[in-house]
């Protein structure tokens, strides 16, 4: 997506977010942050809502990663809202791939993002990551093995009042090529009925079986580390 794509969605996210792995995340992430107490980098932290959760959970400071202005911009209102987070949270405009920090970070979060990278840059990025890692240092993300999805028609996939407008995120599968899977979105408001703004955007993402994944951070120097099921774990070895 770029930078304009998620303009077109940024009104939706939240929206559509809380009602979907945000809640999960919630549950799942902060047992794994325990003992975290100096730094956390949060790879791709959107809107900030899993970075509230990392403010909330551990004494860290935390570096929000966020390349897209429009998601970085209700990030910072996000952090300029609470006056421990303001304290603690520094916004970053990278990608995953250019950040760089004054020195390495006890972890790394990264929610939603990993299906960003086809295979030859997830080989990059797990250079890059362990890079920014302290040794024995903990990189998270979520992660299921799940069959492919297969092409099919348009589908509403949520639909949220706020005030009277009615926000919908309208979902397809368009075509599936090994790991890849390329989909349209619309991004739907309608008053009374009657739709009133719409915005479609095309994406990509990458879906890595368990054993490719496996064998790509092994060889980056991680080894698999505790987790909950939606959750992957690894450390950094050397």
């Amino acid at each position: 997506m770029s930078d304009d794509q998620y303009s077109l969605a940024v009104p939706f996210y939240d929206l559509w977010h809380e009602d979907g792995h945000v809640p999960e995340i919630r549950e799942l992430l902060p047992p794994l942050l325990k003992g975290v107490r100096r730094s956390v980098m949060e790879i791709g932290a959107g809107t900030g809502l899993i970075t509230e959760l990392i403010v909330r959970e551990t004494t860290a400071d935390v570096y929000a990663v966020e390349p897209a202005l429009a998601m970085r911009s209700v990030l910072l209102s996000r952090v300029a809202a609470s006056e421990e987070a303001r304290r603690r949270v520094t916004v970053l405009p990278y990608g995953a791939l250019d950040v760089d920090v004054d020195e390495p970070v006890e972890a790394i979060v990264m929610i939603s993002v990993l299906q960003a990278f086809p295979a030859a840059r997830r080989e990059e990025l797990w250079r890059v990551l362990a890079r920014q890692l302290q040794p024995g240092g903990l990189l998270l993300f979520n992660w299921r093995e799940r069959p492919a999805p297969t092409p099919g028609e348009l589908e509403l996939m949520g639909a949220y009042q706020v005030g009277r407008h009615s926000y919908e995120v309208w979902g397809q599968v368009v075509e599936v090529a090994g790991e890849t899977v390329r989909s349209r979105f619309l991004y739907r408001v309608r008053q009374r009925g009657v739709v009133i703004g719409e915005d479609e955007v095309t994406s990509e993402a990458h879906r890595p079986g368990g054993e490719r994944l496996a064998a790509e951070l092994t060889a980056a120097g991680f080894a698999r580390d505790e987790a909950p099921d939606g959750l992957a774990a690894w450390r950094r070895t050397a």
